[in-house]
């Protein structure tokens, strides 16, 4: 007979919410003289999941952010698409 599975618990995603002392924000210099701001985070940290889901939301909400400002400054705020 076989054994009945075990039912295990999963346990829910981290919300992340504070920056990570692992993850920093540099600034660098970009041809023609503008700067720009990009997170880096260690790779070898033992937080590294936590830290790498810390810049993608903040990547996302930088990102959300510049194409709403685009879309209100080309009078397309009314549309989602």
């Amino acid at each position: 007979m076989t054994k009945p599975a075990e039912l295990r618990s999963v346990p829910k995603a981290k919300k992340a919410s504070k920056r990570p002392k692992t993850v920093v924000l540099k600034t660098l210099s970009a041809g023609g003289g503008s700067k720009t701001r990009v997170f880096a985070l260690d790779a070898n940290s033992a937080s590294f999941s936590d830290d790498f889901l810390y810049v993608f939301k903040s990547n996302v909400k930088i990102a959300r952010k510049k194409n709403k400002e685009r879309r209100v400054r080309d009078g397309r705020a009314d549309r989602t698409s």
